[in-house]
């Protein structure tokens, strides 16, 4: 399979997507401007109102956005936060958005006008604009089982397919075929099964739950509040803690941990949860709403981040992205930022390729998106590994790992007891993958968070003994440098 041609000769060629999920449907959105056909297969039968579908079980438990998610969505779809209020979701304006932590609270009244939506919604407004574009078709019930390539396994050609209900096998040929079928993804096995050498991946070993229930929500609660966010303690094992709003007055209540430490899932052990929350505010929020559900659990036991390009052999005319490629522990919300990225990453790739054609297109695009997965799973994995219980296991240590849980935690106890809201705003534009973690981490920030304390200024000292060299050569020695990522430029903030 010639990339370069199938670019060139885009109005005849196919692509299929793998996956018929909030990434595919991005993907799906990109493709259809390089390819004649883009056909979505799916396991699922889609359904016509925004309903939960059983491929993706994690649908019930809370999905924000980021701003930088948001962003690029915004490109993809434009308008599409208009499609989510018009369906029922409320806007954020002005509303309140309450973090707590171990140091104290911070308060601030939200200024965008982004909808507040279940994972449902959002899916369901994408799904409705993809099915305007005439040359994208969807393909739910089948599953695909095995992938197509030629004699030689150089290339691969289209994919071996079974309907779910009959149980009957066909193949479909393409010219490019795009993995994003998430964390239940074959393709590593699909790539075993042709013989190709496929690198262990990195695994957090994070045995996460979490446990949502949804309540109905009175209008002037629905209209004050957006969120409130409690962090869980590491050092006491104690939940995190989110109340949200979503469309068609519906509040989620979620309780999170890791290593093994689940939330309850049966009525009488939530309810009685409840009456232990962390924040009196929370406790005094939830308190007499009317339960519209059962408590649901979501489970993972790790997390993987596949190391694809560094195979000595990649087909071409093959690509993954989002969870098939690497996931991440959903309550930092940068799953579905990650895969936005990624299919801004291939839009930029697609459009290169066309107007400047060069061989080893695909293993260009892996090689950009791993430097793109670089950094949001750092930071999970910083904020994991804080956990009695989770565990790392990789090729490569992680570095800087035990500096940045200290520098963290010092960052965020210097911005909360200061009120700083300048300082919380840039922890949390790193932490959703707006900025590199460089803006925050850098001499003159970490001189300024860690001279601000006595315990700072200790830790400080001891950094600089320990390696005996100059701040800045030690925070290049410590902490990866992020230099390939993609992010956003300050002035967008400003």
């Amino acid at each position: 399979m010639d990339t370069n041609h199938a670019l060139s000769q885009g109005n005849k060629k196919r692509a299929i997507v793998i996956g018929g999920g909030i990434a595919g449907l991005m993907v799906a959105r990109v493709l259809s401007d390089y390819y004649g056909e883009v056909l979505i297969v799916d396991r699922d039968n889609f359904p016509v109102a925004p309903q939960n579908r059983p491929g993706t079980p994690q649908a019930f438990q809370p999905h924000r956005l980021t701003p930088r998610g948001n962003m690029i969505m915004e490109k993809l779809f434009p308008g599409f936060n208009d499609d989510l209020l018009r369906q029922g979701a409320p806007s954020s304006q002005h509303k309140s958005v309450h973090f707590v932590n171990r140091y104290g609270n911070m308060v601030m009244q939200n200024r965008n006008h982004h909808a507040t939506f279940s994972r449902a919604l959002l899916e369901w407004v994408f799904r409705q604009r993809v099915h305007k574009i005439a040359n994208v078709h969807f393909l739910p019930k089948h599953e695909v089982v095995a992938l197509q390539t030629t004699s030689d396994r150089m290339a691969v050609t289209g994919v071996h397919i079974r309907e779910r209900e009959t149980r009957d096998q066909k193949t479909l040929t393409a010219d490019i075929v795009l993995d994003a079928s998430g964390r239940s993804s074959k393709l590593v096995k699909w790539l075993q099964e042709l013989n190709f050498a496929v690198p262990a991946p990195d695994v957090l070993q994070v045995n996460l739950g979490y446990s949502t229930r949804h309540y109905k929500v009175p209008s002037h609660l629905a209209e004050k509040w957006d969120v409130i966010r409690v962090e869980g303690n590491p050092d006491k094992r104690s939940f995190s803690e989110v109340f949200s709003i979503i469309e068609n007055n519906t509040a989620e209540m979620l309780f999170w941990s890791v290593g093994g430490h689940y939330p309850p899932t049966a009525v009488s052990d939530y309810e009685h949860a409840l009456t232990r929350l962390t924040s009196p505010l929370m406790m005094e929020v939830i308190q007499g709403l009317e339960p519209l559900t059962s408590p649901r659990g979501y489970r993972i036991s790790e997390l993987f981040r596949h190391h694809f390009e560094q195979m000595e052999r990649w087909p071409s005319g093959l690509l993954v992205l989002g969870d098939a490629f690497c996931n991440f522990d959903p309550i930092y919300g940068q799953g579905m930022t990650v895969a936005a990225i990624e299919v801004e990453i291939l839009e930029a790739c697609l459009r290169e390729q066309q107007q400047h054609p060069m061989a080893g297109f695909e293993r260009r695009v892996l090689q950009k998106m791993q430097a793109v997965v670089e950094p949001a799973w750092w930071l999970n994995a910083v904020a994991d590994l804080q956990w009695q219980g989770v565990e790392y296991i990789g090729a490569e240590p992680l570095k800087g790992i035990t500096f940045a849980q200290k520098y963290m935690d010092l960052y965020q106890k210097h911005a909360t007891l200061q009120r700083n809201w300048d300082l919380y705003g840039l922890y949390w534009f790193v932490n959703s993958l707006f900025l590199s973690p460089r803006e925050i981490i850098n001499p003159e920030m970490v001189t300024a968070v860690l001279g601000a304390s006595d315990e700072g200024n200790a830790y400080l000292t001891s950094l600089l003994q320990e390696y005996g060299q100059p701040l800045d050569e030690v925070l290049d020695q410590i902490v990866p440098s992020f230099s390939d990522a993609s992010f956003v430029t300050m002035d967008a903030i400003n």
